[in-house]
């Protein structure tokens, strides 16, 4: 895979980002890759002006697999062929062979990318001339991967999560994020969803403190049961272990496998939409918001709502949040 080339995590995880109203610059930083691939991502894989991650895949593989194919064109034109190999002869790499095409082309009838060139080279048919390349390198270097700096101390990955949370054949294992307030201001809501009864739980935060989140988590925890929290990698979470409970942390890069508290964000960006300053928002605000969605009729649930639900299991244990949750 070209080091270029991101991959289907990836692309929904900037799907995610994007939707949390994150900068380009802020994006490659999570996913460790140039704003310029993010931008480019973003400018040639939107379709109608709107990034969707799943059709911004599809469609970049396409393109990948389109590309792969211009190789053939060498077998198809014998002069262009011979053209390619006399110039491979003469130590001339593929980027100049392109450009010199390309430079030409009034005299030239045909055309190849260095990246056609390179994939032939790849091939049964075209590697006997990979000699005459001054690197003389068969297929592609692979980067050096460098070690990494432990952010989450004795993290431990979603593999590991227990079979009832996996399924959802267990009530109290949670999913857990946080809504960041508009650029340029601080705090938020740190949001924890239930994956079997999907209540959802929102406590205001004044910043991305790590010791901030551990304390509005040991507040909602305290009132609600919980036999694991999968989370995110973000730096918030750092001090999980203060909250007293199993953690799973999803793969770098990875949000959407908690799914379902990404898309119970959403639902509260329906009443706070991004640029909101919760400087403005207090946690009666948040309560009521909440509220409204746990109360709503859930398919999924039968037609029951989450806050029924989670009563009937014995999720709520302090019936005096019911109204916040």
């Amino acid at each position: 895979m070209n080091n270029n080339d991101l991959s289907r995590a990836e692309r929904l995880e900037i799907g995610i980002l994007l939707g949390k109203d994150y900068s380009l610059r802020a994006i490659a930083g999570v996913l460790k890759r140039s704003p310029n691939t993010i931008s480019y991502e973003i400018r040639k894989n939107s379709v109608s002006g709107e990034y969707d991650p799943v059709k911004a895949h599809n469609k970049a593989r396409l393109r990948k697999r389109m590309r792969r194919l211009q190789w053939s064109k060498l077998s198809e034109n014998p002069d262009l062929e011979r053209f390619v190999i006399e110039k491979l002869y003469c130590h001339w790499n593929p980027d100049e062979i392109a450009g010199y095409l390309k430079r030409n082309e009034k005299h030239y009838p045909w055309y190849i990318s260095k990246t056609a060139i390179y994939e032939w080279l790849m091939t049964a048919e075209g590697e006997r001339y990979d000699v005459y390349l001054y690197s003389k390198r068969r297929g592609r270097r692979r980067r050096k991967s460098k070690s990494k700096r432990v952010v989450i101390p004795n993290r431990v990955d979603i593999t590991s999560r227990f079979l009832g949370a996996d399924n959802r054949s267990r009530y109290g294992h949670w999913e857990d994020d946080s809504i960041i307030s508009k650029r340029g201001t601080q705090g938020g809501a740190k949001v924890a969803y239930e994956r079997k009864t999907r209540l959802i739980i929102a406590r205001k935060v004044e910043s991305m403190k790590p010791e901030e989140h551990a304390e509005a988590e040991r507040d909602i925890f305290s009132r609600h049961k919980a036999i694991s929290i999968t989370r995110d990698n973000g730096f918030e979470n750092r001090f999980h272990e203060r909250v007293g409970i199993p953690s799973f942390f999803c793969r770098p890069y990875s949000a959407w496998q908690k799914g379902g508290v990404e898309n119970a964000n959403k639902m509260i960006r329906r009443y706070l939409p991004k640029r909101t300053d919760f400087n403005s928002v207090s946690q009666e605000n948040l309560d009521y918001i909440v509220s409204i969605i746990n109360r709503k009729p859930r398919k999924i649930l039968g037609y029951r709502s989450a806050l029924e639900v989670a009563r009937a299991a014995g999720i709520i244990k302090d019936e005096g949040v019911l109204i916040q949750g």
